[in-house]
């Protein structure tokens, strides 16, 4: 099999997912004891974070496509960047390993392609939901994401740094975001929701919403797993 990189810990909560998520997907797969052949790097979410808030997106490049390098090295035959917010700094990512890049916003992408969904709702954070380095993405495939109102994207960052991204998962929060996705159907024709930071699956799901919910974390890991057979088929 081959191995699967993560450059991950940005935060931990949400790779400890993508790990849980690769070993089930290759055990439904393969069955009996078979796991994920994985390689993670974990980064110290902290540093990270404040340069995000700074604006430092160069510094960030480097630090994670350090970690892409050192992935390389390692063995990994493909990379995943278990953030939807640093793919902001993909490319830098890119440039630095000669490694197939499984970009998420494209994963997402396709994903929503095979639906009737178009204009779907992302949330994620402040970040990811106001700069056009993911929406554009989503766009050249077709896909229209809206975002949700000023003080609504104040809430759904907040509760991703202050409480998702640190283990803390409120039913009071469950309940805003619910609200934010309600108002985007009614007022707006909101026809899915992205789960578009990796955090967000510990809060909501597709259970708690008529239209398509697409989790960016599920779709990720399920991309890799098809990548992984697809270079498996192609050696044999």
């Amino acid at each position: 099999m081959a191995t699967i990189g993560l450059i991950g810990g940005m935060s931990w909560e949400s790779t400890a997912v993508y790990y849980r998520l690769l070993n089930e997907g290759v055990r439904a797969r393969a069955g009996g004891l078979h796991s994920a052949d994985v390689l993670l790097h974990s980064l110290d979410f902290a540093p990270i974070a404040e340069m995000q808030a700074e604006g430092d997106w160069a510094a960030a490049g480097v630090a994670l496509a350090d970690s892409a390098r050192r992935l390389e090295r390692a063995g990994a035959a493909c990379l995943l960047l278990c953030t939807n917010t640093m793919h902001k700094v993909a490319d830098q990512i890119i440039a630095a390993t000669k490694l197939p890049f499984l970009h998420l916003a494209d994963v997402t992408a396709r994903a929503i392609r095979a639906t009737p969904s178009r204009r779907p709702l992302l949330l994620a954070t402040r970040f990811t939901m106001e700069q056009a380095f993911y929406r554009d993405r989503l766009k050249a495939f077709g896909v229209e994401a809206l975002v949700p109102q000023p003080q609504e994207r104040d809430e759904v960052h907040r509760i991703i740094y202050e409480e998702l991204c640190r283990g803390r998962v409120e039913a009071a929060s469950k309940e805003r975001y619910l609200a934010v996705v309600e108002r985007a159907i009614r007022d707006e024709g909101a026809d899915g929701v992205i789960l578009g930071c990796t955090e967000i699956g510990l809060l909501v799901s597709q259970a708690d919403f008529a239209v398509p919910v697409f989790d960016t974390t599920a779709l990720h890991a399920a991309a890799a797993l098809d990548y992984v057979a697809e270079v498996k088929s192609v050696a044999a």
